[in-house]
Protein backbone atom coordinates (compact mmCIF):
# COMPACT_ATOMS: atom_id res chain seq x y z
CA UNK A 1 0.00 0.00 0.00
CA UNK A 2 1.65 3.24 -1.08
CA UNK A 3 1.79 6.23 1.41
CA UNK A 4 0.16 9.58 -0.35
CA UNK A 5 2.64 12.37 -0.56
CA UNK A 6 1.39 15.60 -0.21
CA UNK A 7 2.36 17.93 -3.16
CA UNK A 8 4.15 21.02 -2.19
CA UNK A 9 2.42 24.54 -2.32
CA UNK A 10 2.32 26.01 -5.83
CA UNK A 11 4.47 28.72 -7.06
CA UNK A 12 4.71 30.40 -9.92
CA UNK A 13 2.79 32.54 -12.03
CA UNK A 14 -0.06 29.96 -11.83
CA UNK A 15 0.12 29.99 -7.65
CA UNK A 16 -2.66 31.29 -5.70
CA UNK A 17 -1.23 34.44 -3.72
CA UNK A 18 -3.63 34.78 -0.94
CA UNK A 19 -2.36 30.78 -0.17
CA UNK A 20 1.95 32.19 -0.20
CA UNK A 21 3.17 32.00 3.06
CA UNK A 22 4.18 36.15 3.19
CA UNK A 23 7.48 37.21 5.35
CA UNK A 24 7.18 39.22 8.43
CA UNK A 25 9.15 42.37 6.69
CA UNK A 26 6.66 42.54 3.66
CA UNK A 27 3.68 41.68 6.06
CA UNK A 28 5.52 45.05 8.13
CA UNK A 29 6.03 47.24 5.15
CA UNK A 30 2.15 46.26 3.94
CA UNK A 31 0.78 48.17 7.03
CA UNK A 32 -0.95 51.51 6.14
CA UNK A 33 0.13 53.26 9.06
CA UNK A 34 3.88 52.47 8.99
CA UNK A 35 4.65 55.80 6.93
CA UNK A 36 2.55 57.88 9.65
CA UNK A 37 4.73 56.07 12.53
CA UNK A 38 7.71 56.43 11.20
CA UNK A 39 6.81 59.94 10.78
CA UNK A 40 5.48 60.01 14.28
CA UNK A 41 8.88 59.32 16.01
CA UNK A 42 11.33 61.68 13.55
CA UNK A 43 8.64 64.40 14.94
CA UNK A 44 8.61 63.51 18.53
CA UNK A 45 12.52 63.97 18.18
CA UNK A 46 12.37 66.83 16.45
CA UNK A 47 10.31 68.48 18.64
CA UNK A 48 12.29 67.19 21.66
CA UNK A 49 15.91 68.64 20.53
CA UNK A 50 14.27 71.58 19.05
CA UNK A 51 11.89 72.55 22.47
CA UNK A 52 12.98 72.16 25.61
CA UNK A 53 9.75 72.42 26.94
CA UNK A 54 8.15 69.47 24.87
CA UNK A 55 8.74 66.36 26.82
CA UNK A 56 7.55 68.13 30.36
CA UNK A 57 4.66 65.85 31.42
CA UNK A 58 1.82 68.88 31.46
CA UNK A 59 3.33 69.75 27.98
CA UNK A 60 3.06 66.24 26.53
CA UNK A 61 -0.28 66.17 28.18
CA UNK A 62 -1.21 68.92 26.21
CA UNK A 63 -0.21 67.72 22.79
CA UNK A 64 -2.50 64.28 24.06
CA UNK A 65 -5.40 67.08 24.54
CA UNK A 66 -5.12 68.48 21.26
CA UNK A 67 -4.30 65.03 19.42
CA UNK A 68 -7.35 63.74 20.98
CA UNK A 69 -9.96 66.30 19.86
CA UNK A 70 -9.12 65.76 15.96
CA UNK A 71 -8.41 62.29 16.86
CA UNK A 72 -12.22 61.55 17.50
CA UNK A 73 -13.09 62.55 14.93
CA UNK A 74 -10.58 60.86 12.73
CA UNK A 75 -11.79 57.31 13.40
CA UNK A 76 -14.79 58.07 11.75
CA UNK A 77 -13.67 60.03 8.68
CA UNK A 78 -10.76 56.88 7.81
CA UNK A 79 -13.60 54.34 8.17
CA UNK A 80 -15.29 56.21 5.72
CA UNK A 81 -12.37 56.99 4.09
CA UNK A 82 -11.45 53.59 4.16
CA UNK A 83 -15.24 52.61 2.62
CA UNK A 84 -14.27 55.16 -0.29
CA UNK A 85 -16.26 58.30 0.44
CA UNK A 86 -15.77 61.88 2.19
CA UNK A 87 -17.70 63.90 4.52
CA UNK A 88 -17.00 67.58 4.50
CA UNK A 89 -20.01 68.56 6.90
CA UNK A 90 -18.03 67.09 9.42
CA UNK A 91 -16.54 70.13 11.23
CA UNK A 92 -19.88 71.71 11.26
CA UNK A 93 -22.12 68.83 12.61
CA UNK A 94 -19.44 68.79 15.42
CA UNK A 95 -20.98 72.31 16.53
CA UNK A 96 -24.35 71.50 15.17
CA UNK A 97 -24.88 68.84 17.71
CA UNK A 98 -23.47 71.32 20.37
CA UNK A 99 -25.59 73.84 20.03
CA UNK A 100 -28.57 71.40 19.52
CA UNK A 101 -27.66 69.96 23.42
CA UNK A 102 -27.23 73.60 25.03
CA UNK A 103 -29.64 75.21 23.30
CA UNK A 104 -32.87 72.73 23.90
CA UNK A 105 -31.40 72.36 27.87
CA UNK A 106 -31.32 75.74 28.13
CA UNK A 107 -34.64 76.96 26.03
CA UNK A 108 -36.19 74.41 27.52
CA UNK A 109 -34.87 74.34 31.33
CA UNK A 110 -34.48 70.91 30.69
CA UNK A 111 -31.56 68.58 32.36
CA UNK A 112 -28.67 68.66 30.11
CA UNK A 113 -28.77 64.55 29.65
CA UNK A 114 -31.72 65.33 28.35
CA UNK A 115 -30.05 67.81 25.40
CA UNK A 116 -27.21 64.85 25.13
CA UNK A 117 -29.77 62.22 24.20
CA UNK A 118 -31.48 64.62 21.79
CA UNK A 119 -28.65 65.99 19.89
CA UNK A 120 -27.58 62.18 19.76
CA UNK A 121 -30.35 61.40 17.68
CA UNK A 122 -30.47 64.61 15.40
CA UNK A 123 -26.84 64.37 14.83
CA UNK A 124 -27.76 60.27 13.55
CA UNK A 125 -30.05 61.77 11.35
CA UNK A 126 -28.29 63.88 9.87
CA UNK A 127 -25.59 61.57 8.84
CA UNK A 128 -28.05 59.04 7.95
CA UNK A 129 -29.80 61.40 5.92
CA UNK A 130 -26.12 62.08 4.11
CA UNK A 131 -25.75 58.54 3.62
CA UNK A 132 -29.05 58.04 2.07
CA UNK A 133 -28.95 61.01 -0.08
CA UNK A 134 -25.94 59.41 -1.28
CA UNK A 135 -26.95 56.34 -1.92
CA UNK A 136 -30.18 57.13 -3.86
CA UNK A 137 -28.83 60.21 -6.17
CA UNK A 138 -25.31 58.57 -6.99
CA UNK A 139 -24.06 62.14 -6.50
CA UNK A 140 -20.37 61.80 -5.03
CA UNK A 141 -20.23 61.98 -1.35
CA UNK A 142 -18.34 65.35 -1.61
CA UNK A 143 -20.91 67.23 -3.12
CA UNK A 144 -23.82 65.68 -1.27
CA UNK A 145 -22.33 66.46 2.26
CA UNK A 146 -21.02 69.82 1.00
CA UNK A 147 -24.26 70.88 0.25
CA UNK A 148 -24.88 69.77 3.96
CA UNK A 149 -21.62 71.80 5.26
CA UNK A 150 -23.03 74.88 3.88
CA UNK A 151 -26.67 74.26 4.99
CA UNK A 152 -25.35 73.25 8.41
CA UNK A 153 -23.01 76.27 8.64
CA UNK A 154 -26.09 78.62 7.45
CA UNK A 155 -28.63 76.49 10.14
CA UNK A 156 -26.03 77.17 13.39
CA UNK A 157 -25.70 81.15 13.02
CA UNK A 158 -29.15 81.98 11.70
CA UNK A 159 -30.62 79.69 14.36
CA UNK A 160 -28.25 80.22 17.16
CA UNK A 161 -29.40 84.46 16.81
CA UNK A 162 -32.79 84.08 16.29
CA UNK A 163 -32.88 82.28 19.78
CA UNK A 164 -30.19 84.13 21.60
CA UNK A 165 -29.88 87.37 20.01
CA UNK A 166 -25.97 86.02 20.10
CA UNK A 167 -23.73 84.04 17.92
CA UNK A 168 -23.00 82.04 20.94
CA UNK A 169 -25.50 79.73 23.18
CA UNK A 170 -26.63 80.75 26.86
CA UNK A 171 -24.17 79.16 29.16
CA UNK A 172 -25.31 76.11 30.22
CA UNK A 173 -22.92 75.24 33.24
CA UNK A 174 -25.54 76.07 36.20
CA UNK A 175 -28.11 73.57 34.66
CA UNK A 176 -28.45 70.36 36.42
CA UNK A 177 -26.78 67.66 35.23
CA UNK A 178 -23.91 69.81 34.13
CA UNK A 179 -21.26 68.71 36.49
CA UNK A 180 -22.27 64.66 35.76
CA UNK A 181 -21.93 64.93 31.96
CA UNK A 182 -18.75 67.12 32.17
CA UNK A 183 -17.64 63.82 34.24
CA UNK A 184 -17.82 61.64 31.01
CA UNK A 185 -16.79 63.96 28.72
CA UNK A 186 -14.47 66.84 29.57
CA UNK A 187 -13.03 66.54 32.92
CA UNK A 188 -9.44 66.34 33.56
CA UNK A 189 -8.30 62.86 35.34
CA UNK A 190 -4.92 62.92 37.60
CA UNK A 191 -2.95 60.20 36.14
CA UNK A 192 0.84 60.00 38.43
CA UNK A 193 0.20 63.29 39.56
CA UNK A 194 -0.66 64.72 35.69
CA UNK A 195 -3.86 66.19 34.73
CA UNK A 196 -4.86 64.05 31.16
CA UNK A 197 -8.31 64.81 30.01
CA UNK A 198 -10.31 62.09 30.11
CA UNK A 199 -11.18 62.73 25.63
CA UNK A 200 -7.39 60.84 25.18
CA UNK A 201 -9.09 57.65 27.03
CA UNK A 202 -11.64 58.09 24.79
CA UNK A 203 -9.81 58.30 22.06
CA UNK A 204 -7.72 55.55 22.53
CA UNK A 205 -11.39 53.33 22.88
CA UNK A 206 -13.03 54.81 19.93
CA UNK A 207 -9.42 53.15 17.98
CA UNK A 208 -9.91 49.83 19.53
CA UNK A 209 -13.18 49.41 18.91
CA UNK A 210 -12.68 50.77 15.28
CA UNK A 211 -9.77 48.45 14.79
CA UNK A 212 -11.54 45.63 15.90
CA UNK A 213 -14.73 46.42 13.67
CA UNK A 214 -12.24 46.65 10.81
CA UNK A 215 -9.96 43.31 11.28
CA UNK A 216 -12.55 41.33 12.94
CA UNK A 217 -15.59 41.43 12.01
CA UNK A 218 -17.77 40.69 8.92
CA UNK A 219 -18.57 44.56 8.83
CA UNK A 220 -14.93 45.31 8.28
CA UNK A 221 -14.73 43.23 5.39
CA UNK A 222 -17.89 45.14 3.90
CA UNK A 223 -16.29 48.27 4.55
CA UNK A 224 -13.08 47.35 2.78
CA UNK A 225 -14.86 45.60 0.39
CA UNK A 226 -17.15 48.73 -0.73
CA UNK A 227 -14.59 51.06 -0.82
CA UNK A 228 -12.48 48.77 -2.96
CA UNK A 229 -14.99 47.93 -5.50
CA UNK A 230 -18.38 48.44 -4.94
CA UNK A 231 -19.47 46.78 -7.78
CA UNK A 232 -17.94 43.47 -7.24
CA UNK A 233 -18.47 43.93 -3.45
CA UNK A 234 -22.10 44.43 -4.23
CA UNK A 235 -22.35 40.98 -6.88
CA UNK A 236 -21.08 39.21 -3.95
CA UNK A 237 -23.99 40.06 -1.47
CA UNK A 238 -22.51 43.17 0.40
CA UNK A 239 -25.00 45.71 1.41
CA UNK A 240 -23.31 48.16 -0.24
CA UNK A 241 -25.83 50.49 0.26
CA UNK A 242 -26.12 49.86 4.00
CA UNK A 243 -22.27 50.11 4.60
CA UNK A 244 -22.14 53.22 3.59
CA UNK A 245 -25.10 54.83 5.21
CA UNK A 246 -23.70 53.12 8.74
CA UNK A 247 -20.17 54.62 7.68
CA UNK A 248 -21.69 58.24 7.28
CA UNK A 249 -23.60 57.64 10.65
CA UNK A 250 -20.33 56.48 12.47
CA UNK A 251 -18.88 60.14 11.40
CA UNK A 252 -22.27 61.65 12.70
CA UNK A 253 -21.30 59.48 15.69
CA UNK A 254 -17.94 60.58 16.31
CA UNK A 255 -19.43 64.47 15.93
CA UNK A 256 -22.33 63.93 18.60
CA UNK A 257 -19.13 63.22 21.28
CA UNK A 258 -16.96 65.59 19.86
CA UNK A 259 -19.60 68.20 20.06
CA UNK A 260 -20.68 66.93 24.23
CA UNK A 261 -16.92 68.01 24.37
CA UNK A 262 -17.08 70.94 23.61
CA UNK A 263 -20.47 71.73 25.03
CA UNK A 264 -19.15 70.08 28.64
CA UNK A 265 -15.59 71.85 28.50
CA UNK A 266 -16.88 75.67 27.90
CA UNK A 267 -20.48 75.37 28.93
CA UNK A 268 -21.10 77.62 25.74
CA UNK A 269 -20.59 77.66 22.32
CA UNK A 270 -20.32 79.53 19.93
CA UNK A 271 -22.08 78.84 16.39
CA UNK A 272 -18.91 79.64 13.68
CA UNK A 273 -16.66 77.26 15.35
CA UNK A 274 -16.11 73.80 13.02
CA UNK A 275 -15.70 75.61 9.73
CA UNK A 276 -12.39 74.21 7.87
CA UNK A 277 -11.87 71.32 10.89
CA UNK A 278 -13.30 68.79 7.72
CA UNK A 279 -10.02 69.40 6.15
CA UNK A 280 -8.28 68.63 8.66
CA UNK A 281 -9.76 65.03 10.27
CA UNK A 282 -9.52 64.03 6.22
CA UNK A 283 -5.16 65.12 6.93
CA UNK A 284 -5.24 62.98 9.83
CA UNK A 285 -6.65 59.79 8.32
CA UNK A 286 -4.45 60.40 4.80
CA UNK A 287 -1.09 61.12 7.18
CA UNK A 288 -1.99 57.54 8.68
CA UNK A 289 -2.57 55.72 5.51
CA UNK A 290 -6.04 56.27 4.32
CA UNK A 291 -6.14 56.19 0.42
CA UNK A 292 -8.22 58.71 -1.28
CA UNK A 293 -9.27 56.49 -3.51
CA UNK A 294 -10.82 53.90 -0.65
CA UNK A 295 -10.48 50.22 0.13
CA UNK A 296 -6.93 50.59 2.42
CA UNK A 297 -6.02 52.11 5.61
CA UNK A 298 -6.14 51.83 9.33
CA UNK A 299 -8.06 53.41 12.33
CA UNK A 300 -4.69 53.08 14.07
CA UNK A 301 -2.75 55.43 11.56
CA UNK A 302 -5.60 57.73 11.57
CA UNK A 303 -4.29 58.20 15.35
CA UNK A 304 -0.98 58.13 14.43
CA UNK A 305 -2.06 61.03 11.90
CA UNK A 306 -3.75 62.92 14.75
CA UNK A 307 -0.88 62.52 16.97
CA UNK A 308 1.07 64.65 14.35
CA UNK A 309 -0.82 66.53 14.29
CA UNK A 310 -1.51 67.38 17.98
CA UNK A 311 2.41 67.35 18.07
CA UNK A 312 3.07 69.93 15.33
CA UNK A 313 0.03 72.04 16.87
CA UNK A 314 1.85 71.85 20.03
CA UNK A 315 5.37 71.87 18.98
CA UNK A 316 5.66 74.94 17.10
CA UNK A 317 4.31 76.81 20.11
CA UNK A 318 6.62 74.82 22.39
CA UNK A 319 9.77 75.99 20.08
CA UNK A 320 8.44 79.61 20.25
CA UNK A 321 8.07 79.67 16.47
CA UNK A 322 5.24 81.93 14.44
CA UNK A 323 2.24 79.66 14.82
CA UNK A 324 1.54 81.51 10.91
CA UNK A 325 3.87 78.38 9.73
CA UNK A 326 1.92 75.56 11.13
CA UNK A 327 -0.17 75.06 8.19
CA UNK A 328 2.57 75.05 5.96
CA UNK A 329 3.87 72.17 8.25
CA UNK A 330 0.96 70.65 7.84
CA UNK A 331 0.65 70.50 4.06
CA UNK A 332 3.47 69.47 4.18
CA UNK A 333 3.05 66.54 6.05
CA UNK A 334 0.22 65.74 3.96
CA UNK A 335 2.23 65.68 1.18
CA UNK A 336 5.71 63.97 1.92
CA UNK A 337 2.57 61.06 3.82
CA UNK A 338 0.97 60.43 0.73
CA UNK A 339 4.28 60.36 -1.22
CA UNK A 340 5.62 57.61 1.15
CA UNK A 341 2.08 55.88 1.17
CA UNK A 342 2.14 55.76 -2.39
CA UNK A 343 5.86 54.52 -2.75
CA UNK A 344 5.18 51.88 0.24
CA UNK A 345 1.95 50.56 -1.61
CA UNK A 346 3.36 49.97 -4.73
CA UNK A 347 6.56 48.48 -3.69
CA UNK A 348 4.46 46.16 -1.40
CA UNK A 349 2.47 45.44 -4.84
CA UNK A 350 5.82 44.59 -6.60
CA UNK A 351 7.51 42.59 -4.38
CA UNK A 352 7.66 38.59 -4.85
Amino acid sequence: MTQAVAEPPLKGPGADERLERQSALRRLLGRPELGALLGAVALFVFFSVVADAFLETSSFSTVLYASSTFGIMAVGVSLLMIGGEFDLSAGVMVTSSALVAALVSYQLTLNVWAGVVISLAVTLALGMLNGILYTRTGLPSFIITLATFFMLAGLNLGVTKAITGNVASDSVRDMDGFDSARAVFARDVDVAGVNVNVTVFWWLLFVAVATWILLRTRVGNWIFAVGGAAASARAVGVPVARTKIGLFMGVAFCAWFSGMHLVFAFATVQSGEGVGNEFSYIICAVIGGCLLTGGYGSAIGAAIGAFIFGMTNKGIVYAEWNPDWFRFFLGAMLLVATVVNLVVRRRVERSP
